[in-house]
């Protein structure tokens, strides 16, 4: 389904009915000292949190800020500092995508159902590597370079950070990704095995 598609009247009470930007939760935890801007220290201090290593989370920083920062400040000046404004993260929206996001920043859920009744085609709760391959192809609109590259680094990224021993990007993983809420369960994972490394030192 194209992103331009109708959205049905399920999907927009469903929309209605959620207290919060979804897209916007979905950035938050970059937002490290919550004051409402994101620069590119804090997408760093984010990616290391939740278990990326020095040269993907200065590369996210550098790729994630350059690329979103102009788009989130309508009618402000260029600054060098690149800050990502959270309230209007929605404006970034990139091209080829799932359009599980609508173009307010909100979660379509039919557009979420839809990746796995299409592509989950081994397991019909999780994606194979192949599987994301086929699903990010299907998103790709004609030359829109960005907007696959884009798609690409974002899931990329979630299934090598997020896969499962059997190689296996589960649902409810991907779900938690769009709100959020998996980032902040993966800097508490990462803390706890910190601490228990620590006290069996």
């Amino acid at each position: 389904m194209a992103m331009d598609d109708p959205i049905s009247l399920s999907d927009i009470e469903e929309i209605e009915n959620h207290e919060q930007n979804i897209l916007k939760k979905h950035v938050m935890f970059f937002d490290r000292n919550k004051d409402g801007i994101i620069y590119p220290s804090e997408t760093f201090q984010g990616f290391r949190a939740i278990g990326c290593g020095y040269l993907l989370s200065s590369f996210a920083a550098i790729f994630i800020n350059v690329g979103l920062s102009r788009k989130t400040r309508p009618g402000k000046s260029f600054s060098l500092h690149f800050p990502i404004e959270v309230e209007n993260i929605h404006l970034s929206k990139h091209g080829s995508d799932s359009g599980v996001y609508d173009k307010q920043g909100r979660f379509v859920p039919s557009k979420f159902e839809e990746i796995f009744v299409k592509h989950a085609k081994t397991h019909p709760n999780a994606l194979t590597s192949d599987e994301l391959k086929e699903f990010l192809k299907s998103n790709r609109e004609p030359k829109d370079y960005a907007g696959w590259v884009a798609g690409f680094s974002e899931w990329k990224i979630l299934y090598v950070l997020c896969k499962d021993k059997h190689g296996l990007l589960k649902k409810d993983v991907v779900r938690a990704a769009y709100d959020g809420s998996l980032f902040e369960r993966m800097e508490k994972e990462k803390e706890s095995k910190k601490k228990a490394v620590t006290s069996n030192v």
